[in-house]
């Protein structure tokens, strides 16, 4: 991951690629990333999530061309890609150049015609770590383009086309979560979101607590790795209940008394997979009530249980994430830790008291470094804005 990052680098990586521009151009776009306090692979099953925006982020600068290429720059990767508006093909899945192409082809699938344009990318979110840096690139570009070519966007909206861009032509499953915290997140806020009836809330952030990102060093990939997997096993699972519960929708709604009376129409893995999304939402639900009435301790407490349920009923951990959640829980300040995002790798989240953070986070990386043999990449969460244009 490139840490030099920031509006006026790719501002000058836009200029050195592409040449000066006039008349307010390039402009400069930011996405955040995304943290996710409660609530992992519930979003998919209609249920709770509890998401923050955080300042790592994507920057994009744009600025038009006369024809119907889109020439981007990734500072990132140091590629430039070439791409056609008029022929948006899906290429090898998984490269990130296929979520470029992705944001493109579900605007112009809308019926917006984009204008050609010249475009820098760079950012500090690690790939692959669970923070959503898919999501922050395809909203920030989706902005860019949009208001490039003179289109405004309900920002649900656009939120809903970003997850289908991810959905129908980069082929990760994804749920809403990402895009739709990126889009409508505010800065010092948690929010409150039903994945099924797209309703949220934003919650006051207390001031006594900070998110503690920490990378495992185990890329995973949504629209490769297991992640798939695990929906294709909740749907089948869904399909199963169906017969017996009547106007079943999404397990979701599905409740503990029902799944144990009908554990003998699902094999053990769907069984203990069903019961993870049942008790996670339980969870989520319980941890707004405590993140309302300031019960940092009992909020620590559901973070750890959801660790100990997605390593053991969904089975999505891998052993240095749940190493690092040992090494976490042990130091003094932190409340709770478990990993975030699809699992399988990416990053832990702890839930630490802001007075005990900074030496939590150097105990964390010296006892990760000394049982891996490499210290891990440590993130002390800020809030931040949802995306925007900022110049």
């Amino acid at each position: 991951m490139q840490q030099e990052s920031g509006p006026e680098k790719v501002r000058s990586e836009f200029i050195r690629v592409f040449g000066g521009q006039d008349n307010g151009w390039p402009r400069i776009y930011q996405a955040p990333g995304r943290i996710n306090v409660i609530g992992e692979h519930t979003d998919y099953n209609g249920g709770f999530v509890l998401p923050a925006t955080i300042d790592l982020h994507t920057w994009v600068a744009i600025a038009p061309r006369a024809d119907r290429l889109l020439q981007i720059f990734d500072g990132n990767a140091q590629q430039l890609h070439s791409i056609d508006l008029e022929k948006l093909d899906r290429g090898e899945q998984g490269q990130p150049v296929e979520y470029l192409k992705a944001v493109a082809w579900t605007l112009a699938k809308e019926g917006l015609r984009l204008r050609g344009c010249d475009v820098a990318i760079d950012g500090n979110i690690p790939l692959g770590g669970g923070l959503s840096s898919s999501a922050s690139l395809e909203l920030a570009l989706a902005l860019a383009l949009l208001e490039t070519a003179g289109f405004g966007m309900d920002r649900k909206k656009l939120a809903l086309l970003c997850q289908r861009a991810e959905m129908e032509f980069v082929g990760a499953q994804c749920g809403i979560m990402d895009q739709f915290a990126i889009a409508l997140g505010e800065r010092g806020r948690v929010m409150m979101l039903d994945c099924r009836s797209q309703a949220y809330e934003l919650l006051a952030m207390p001031s006594d607590l900070q998110f503690l990102i920490v990378h495992s060093g185990v890329i995973h990939r949504v629209s490769t790795g297991g992640y798939n997997s695990r929906r294709q096993e909740c749907e089948s699972a869904l399909s199963i209940l169906q017969n017996v519960i009547p106007d079943l929708q999404c397990l979701r709604e599905v409740t503990l008394a029902q799944l144990e009376a009908h554990r003998d129409l699902l094999d053990e893995p769907a069984h203990r997979r069903v019961r993870h999304v049942i008790n996670e939402n339980l969870r989520v639900q319980e941890a707004q009530h405590a993140l309302v009435n300031q019960d940092l301790e009992r909020l620590g407490i559901l973070v750890n249980q959801s660790h100990a349920s997605l390593r053991d009923d969904y089975e999505v951990s891998c052993k240095e994430l749940d190493r690092l959640v040992e090494i976490a829980t042990a130091c003094e300040g932190v409340l709770g830790s478990r990993m975030m995002g699809a699992g399988f790798g990416g990053c832990t989240i702890s839930l630490v008291r802001t007075e005990a953070a900074q030496k939590a986070a150097a105990r964390i990386s010296e006892q990760y470094a000394r049982d891996l043999g490499k210290g891990p990449w440590v993130h002390i969460a800020a809030p931040a804005d949802a995306v925007n244009r900022i110049r």
